[in-house]
């Protein structure tokens, strides 16, 4: 099932869907990147995620040794740090953000 998840995601494009970022990142299959504030993402993220806030975003600091799914909080940043991401191959953005993700009943941590 995973091989199909990161296949659909990794292996020819396209963004991440709630169906696919929920499967991926409660096995671990994936790393998700919360490009929001740090103060935002106290408020609530996707339990496991890592903060790497947009406004000091590097690009050589996200993790490679799994493929990546950027987040912020209605998918603008997050598709601002995928343009920063040139050279990767295995990096998407979730596009519904934080407010899909809790709008769709994803799990929501502030841990």
């Amino acid at each position: 099932m995973i091989g199909g998840i990161l296949g659909r995601l990794f292996g020819g494009g396209g963004h991440a869907t709630f169906e696919d970022v929920q499967q991926a990142s409660a096995t671990g299959a994936v790393h998700v990147v919360d490009v929001r504030e740090p103060g935002e993402f106290a408020s609530g993220h996707v339990p496991g995620a890592i903060n790497l806030p947009l406004s000091r975003f590097d690009a050589a600091a996200l993790p490679t040794d799994r493929p990546v799914i950027l987040m912020c909080q209605a998918g603008g940043r997050s598709a601002r740090a995928l343009g920063a991401c040139a050279g990767r191959d295995d990096i998407r953005h979730y596009p519904g953000g934080m407010s899909g993700w809790r709008a769709s009943g994803g799990a929501v941590s502030s841990h």
